[in-house]
């Protein structure tokens, strides 16, 4: 069976091929198969609980970006992650779920001190998504971060009010990188 055949899988709603492409030696099977599980409406919380702990990583990003849709699937330990592209699909998929204190608080900390660039913006639009005031210090320390977190950062602080909020949308209007500046005046134009 190769990933084609799962692939179709997905399509035709043939499950069982799909749940055969979970058990492939090829990561790229396996992915393939959870999102051809997903099509069909056949994904369950144990099929992503055992993905996320796959060899592969292709795999564990999948599994990753499809718990968004499954709440009841911990997705913390994945912010932790190895390889970058994980953390950063944890991030999102957290960022579509309704607010949790834990939640915030994780994507808080990986916000401000992940090393990678990516997986930081991520949790901070995820946190800017949630809207939780207790991520918005994360938000706020990621406005002086690299330009691509810093964008995302103003675009973030879309859904918070405030002094500490005004000062940063003022500092982004002069930032040296003319998309910070763009998102800050967007953001202000539209604000009561």
């Amino acid at each position: 069976m190769d990933r084609r055949d799962v692939a179709i899988a997905g399509h035709s709603g043939d499950e069982r091929t799909a749940r055969l492409g979970l058990g492939s030696d090829d990561g790229s099977v396996r992915s393939t198969a959870l999102g051809a599980l997903a099509r069909m409406g056949r994904l369950i919380a144990d099929d992503l609980r055992l993905s996320l702990g796959d060899t592969d990583p292709r795999v564990r990003r999948r599994a990753a970006e499809l718990a968004k849709d499954h709440p009841e699937v911990d997705l913390l330990g994945a912010l932790d992650d190895r390889d970058p592209l994980v953390a950063e699909a944890a991030a999102y998929a957290l960022g579509e779920r309704p607010a949790d204190p834990d939640v915030v608080a994780a994507l808080s900390t990986v916000a401000t001190g992940h090393s990678d660039a990516l997986v930081r913006e991520a949790a901070i639009a995820a946190l800017g998504s949630i809207g939780d005031e207790a991520g918005l210090p994360a938000i706020l320390r990621g406005t002086t971060d690299k330009p691509t977190v810093r964008r995302r950062a103003v675009l973030a602080l879309a859904p918070f009010e405030g002094d500490e909020v005004d000062a940063a949308l003022q500092r982004a209007l002069t930032d040296r990188d003319w998309q910070v500046r763009q998102a800050a005046e967007d953001l202000l134009e539209y604000r009561p």
